[in-house]
């Protein structure tokens, strides 16, 4: 049997100890990634604006006798939908619907259908409707916040 010498043994525990110090570096190398990506997201996430779910109050669709014009009576058949800003707002109106819908009745029978058919035409009567609507309701009443006018159903005949 061959005796063991002392240089085998000490490039043994060589061999160990490189292991060993090369496992705690990978374990620290990973921690760190690992941390970074943590922490990163973090920062990127505080610096990004919290997304707000949009706040819509739908106006069930309504048929209105149009002004006379070269052709005649014209009708026409509207459904729209009220971006707002806050609940409040929504509230207001949901609780006030019946002069909302007063108001855009009377709003819209003023029209000529020419007045209406443009894209053009539809932009400015959009923001006839907020101009009619933001006149208090009801008082005291706090200013409402109508971001938008959607007309999800728009027919001229």
């Amino acid at each position: 049997m061959a005796k063991s010498t002392g240089g085998s043994s000490k490039l043994l525990w060589l061999m160990i100890l490189l292991v060993l110090m090369s496992t705690a570096a990978a374990g620290v190398a990973i921690y760190m990634v690992m941390s970074d990506r943590n922490g990163g997201s973090g920062n990127i996430q505080g610096q990004q604006l919290e997304r707000q779910a949009p706040i819509f109050l739908k106006i069930d669709p309504f048929t209105v006798n149009l002004a006379d014009d070269d052709f005649g009576s014209r009708l026409l058949y509207a459904g729209l939908s009220l971006k707002v800003g806050d609940e409040e707002t929504r509230a207001i109106l949901h609780e006030h619907m019946p002069q909302v819908r007063s108001r855009l009745l009377m709003l819209f029978s003023g029209k000529q259908a020419s007045q209406l058919t443009s894209p053009e035409g539809k932009r400015r009567l959009s923001e006839e409707v907020v101009a009619v609507l933001s006149d208090p309701l009801t008082e005291p009443q706090p200013p409402l916040d109508i971001r938008d006018v959607l007309f999800t159903e728009f027919i001229v005949q």
